[in-house]
């Protein structure tokens, strides 16, 4: 066994990858990583216990974000990054250490070396990774229980992140976060214990996911009901993927004036829904389609292409676009160059990409036409009177929630013919990734009102939830599970790990969830969910259908 890794949907035989990431980490790489989430345990055991005295050390918040994003499948593939990010975690866990027993605090004292182990050797790390990772806890249920609290920390900072780069910033979220952290090392926690932290997960999940949903529309307006264009314009390009919206910001105001066009793929879709996004002209549409595609989308784009987060696929020995293609923020690979953060107020430079751009002919148009989007809650509510008269005539007699990701396994066309086959009287609620398995599709409209309704990204899932809310409140119900809307999701990452631990801490119960379950989940968590939420994989098409309309 080279590794253990079986934070997706993708885990090798169901059960985990053992030689290398079906995501294309290597074992080096998973070993880093491991470490790294070891190393916040430590780090976070020490600013817990500053935090009882009152004491906040904002850089640990901003390290324990980055680090657990930089975790995130798809992420980061960067051997090096890992490496000094692990170093610059022991120069922050010994300043820890030392306010801590500067102010009268209690050293903490814990059978984890987390909270002393270091070295600046490489190899040295990946030996005491092979000690720490996930396999290191033996009970299988505390593993799984300590591993869905991780995995959902991992989408909690993700929004956190892009919350942070809007300047927004909630303490009580990064103490819990914290707080979790150091909590996967107590031997002492029992199963329902570490299940009530879970729930906890997912509701800091629903109020980090708040705080990114009023960083976003404070900056940039309400997301509002858009024509997308698919094709493309004449000028060289730049393609913008992952889901941060500053970035978004910043390159359309360096392109601008430049000759350059930007395109959105996969995440960045929602981007144009966003008013203050389009007073750039040159602003024109989206390329491609989900993540996965861009191993096909990027050759024929011909231009530069940004990843700003997560959702990177390591090209192929074929590929010719490796020497274009850059990555900023937590996103990192080897062969990519990288755009520094941001110092001191100052926007990210994007100035070199721009000159790189500007060598390259326009894309290659692979598709014509258009798409439409932005129903995040403000939209719908605008919509309100119409889509509840339609509910109370019967024109729509069913919402169906298909949020999430979508995955380059054949087994996820299992949701392209869903949508086909729901009756034309239904409507789908959906936001992330998920939606390209069937956002291109005619499917209609019901009374005006279209029976696809695209909220945005994955972290936009709230505005699903702020929905369902919305209208328990109009119909008098007193529980949300008395709507007539159905949950079928598909998950891929651990973005949506939150987004699901977000919507059991709100009562949600019967979600259906695809194409697989959790390989991190054991036999006697996932009955948990089962008996007590009514979590279900998915089955056949017509099976499926037949259960959700009756």
């Amino acid at each position: 066994m080279n590794m253990f890794c079986y934070q997706c949907q993708e885990a090798s035989k169901g059960t985990g990858c053992t030689l290398v990431g079906v995501c294309g980490k290597t074992p080096e790489v998973s070993s880093l990583q491991d470490l790294l989430i070891y190393q916040l345990k430590g780090i976070s055991q020490f600013s817990t216990r500053l935090r009882a005295l009152n004491i906040e050390m904002p850089e640990v918040n901003k390290f324990v974000t980055d680090s657990l994003f930089m975790t995130i499948t798809n992420a980061n593939f960067d051997y090096d990054r890992f490496v000094n990010k692990i170093i610059e975690g022991f120069e922050l866990r010994d300043k820890a250490k030392s306010l801590l027993i500067e102010n009268g605090g209690e050293v903490p004292v814990s059978a984890c070396d987390c909270l002393t182990w270091k070295t600046t050797d490489a190899k040295e790390m990946e030996a005491k990774a092979a000690t720490v990772g996930v396999l290191s806890t033996e009970n299988e249920d505390i593993r799984s229980l300590r591993e869905l609290v991780i995995y959902g920390l991992k989408g909690i900072a993700a929004y956190g992140e892009h919350s942070f780069n809007l300047g927004y910033i909630d303490n009580e979220v990064d103490a819990f976060m914290q707080r979790a952290l150091a909590a996967t090392t107590d031997d002492s926690l029992t199963g329902d214990e570490l299940t009530a932290l879970v729930l906890e997960t997912g509701k800091m999940g629903v109020q980090v996911m708040a705080m990114l949903d009023k960083a976003n529309t404070t900056a940039y307006g309400n997301p509002e009901i858009t024509t997308v264009s698919l094709g493309v314009k004449n000028n060289p390009g730049i393609l913008i993927s992952g889901h941060d919206l500053k970035d978004m910001e910043e390159l359309l105001k360096q392109t601008e004036g430049t000759g350059v066009d930007v395109y959105t793929h996969s995440e960045m879709l929602p981007a144009n829904y966003y008013p203050a996004f389009k007073k750039y002209k040159h602003f024109v549409g989206n390329y491609g389609g989900a993540w996965w595609s861009q191993v096909t989308d990027f050759e024929t784009f011909n231009g530069v292409v940004l990843f700003t987060t997560n959702c990177i696929v390591p090209p192929r020995k074929s590929a010719t676009y490796v020497d274009r293609v850059y990555t900023t923020g937590a996103s990192g690979y080897p062969a990519f160059k990288h755009i520094d953060d941001r110092e001191g107020g100052n926007p990210k430079d994007f100035s070199a990409m721009i000159a790189h751009a500007k060598t390259f002919a326009a894309p290659t148009e692979i598709e014509t036409g258009e798409i439409v989007g932005g129903f995040a809650h403000a939209q719908v509510f605008a919509l309100a009177d119409k889509v509840v008269d339609a509910v109370k005539s019967g024109a729509i007699r069913k919402f169906f929630v298909m949020a999430g990701c979508d995955g380059r396994m054949k087994d996820r066309s299992y949701y392209t013919e869903f949508a086909e086959k729901l009756p034309t009287d239904t409507v789908i609620l959906t936001a992330g990734c998920a939606k390209y398995r069937y956002n291109k599709l005619p499917l209609g409209d019901i009374g005006g009102i279209p029976r696809v309704l695209d909220a945005g990204q994955c972290n936009d899932s709230y505005s699903l939830v702020v929905i369902a809310l919305k209208l328990a409140e109009i119909f008098k119900l007193n529980d949300v599970n008395e709507l007539p809307i159905a949950y079928n999701i598909a998950w891929y990452e651990q973005k949506a790990v939150i987004v699901l631990l977000a919507l059991l801490s709100l009562g949600v119960k019967n979600i259906h969830l695809g194409p697989t379950l959790p390989a991190f989940l054991s036999p006697n968590v996932a009955k948990v969910l089962v008996d007590n939420f009514g979590i279900a994989p998915i089955g056949s098409v017509d099976e499926d259908m037949k259960l959700f309309l009756n």
